[in-house]
């Protein structure tokens, strides 16, 4: 949703919002270094002692990040590039700490038809950050409204500011979460919570967020980068080939029922022993070693 009319709508509605938060600029370092590009709307960087993890940064400050059709084509493209890049384990995706994304950006929508939407099949392109192989981590300050709570929860883990604010307020201005709000946040926090949130626009805290599930960790705000950081370091430490597998497994649990489930994990397991990877990682454990994974 389009950033300011959204805080207008939610504070004139009374929807909970509170004082604004207070933010600190960060003095935690987390070794970054700037990719070469040509994106308008978000940063990529290199991050981590060994600059293993991608930072992609949202940067659309004056629309508090809202999440408009170019944004969401270079997000894309940077997500492709740094999982194609043999150097990269994790990637990190934040914003600033006054916003991740406050939502979609409204103006860009306001006159669509029902048969553009149907034709175009609006939104279509937004989940592509979800079928990158290597993890996605989310760092999210501040707003994550609307379309920006949806990008939040593409992400496989979202750590979180205190000071972040999750919510679906579509409700408020006669539409419906159009990118997972309704089917992402139910299979997060539970069918009531979603149902109350999305009937509402009411927000959620970090610490309600955390207490729900849908946030792994909450750290302060002016931290949050570097932690999130620091968990990608701790990923790139093992095989890029088996983090993927783990990775599909974990995602196939909200695809399929539990039997289908346990087999499909049951086979990646089987397939691990096909890899020298597995190989290596078992040798090292009994010869009481760091192994040294080459993804293979």
């Amino acid at each position: 949703m389009a950033a300011t009319r959204v805080r207008q709508i939610l504070f004139n509605k009374g929807l909970q919002i509170g004082r604004k938060p207070q933010y600190f600029k960060s003095n935690v370092k987390y070794y970054c270094c700037q990719v070469q590009q040509n994106y308008e709307f978000i940063k990529v960087e290199t991050a981590g002692e060994k600059k293993n993890v991608g930072l992609i940064t949202l940067n659309r400050p004056k629309a508090l990040n809202a999440l408009c059709n170019k944004l969401m084509t270079e997000l894309n493209d940077a997500v492709a590039k740094l999982d194609m890049d043999d150097s990269v384990s994790a990637i990190v995706l934040t914003g600033s700490e006054k916003a991740f994304a406050a939502g979609a950006d409204i103006k860009e929508m306001q006159n669509n038809s029902y048969s553009q939407t149907i034709r175009g099949n609006f939104l279509a392109h937004w989940d592509s950050i979800t079928r990158v192989s290597k993890p996605v981590i989310a760092a999210v300050n501040g707003y994550a409204l609307g379309g920006g709570c949806e990008l939040a929860m593409m992400c496989d883990i979202i750590y979180a500011g205190d000071k972040a604010k999750f919510g679906q307020p579509e409700i408020i201005i006669g539409t419906i979460p159009g990118a997972g709000g309704t089917q992402r946040l139910t299979r997060a926090i539970g069918k009531s919570k979603a149902m109350e949130m999305v009937l509402t626009g009411s927000q959620i805290t970090a610490e309600e967020a955390e207490k729900s599930g849908l946030v792994s960790k909450v750290f302060p705000a002016d931290k949050l980068v570097a932690e999130a950081v620091k968990l990608g370091e701790v990923i790139a430490c093992h095989s890029q080939l088996i983090v993927a597998m783990a990775k599909e497994s974990v995602n196939t649990a909200y695809e399929t029922t539990l039997r289908e489930g346990l087999h499909f994990e049951k086979r990646m397991f089987h397939g691990t022993f096909a890899t020298a990877d597995r190989k290596e990682g078992m040798t090292a454990f009994i010869e009481k070693r760091p192994p040294k994974f080459n993804n293979q």
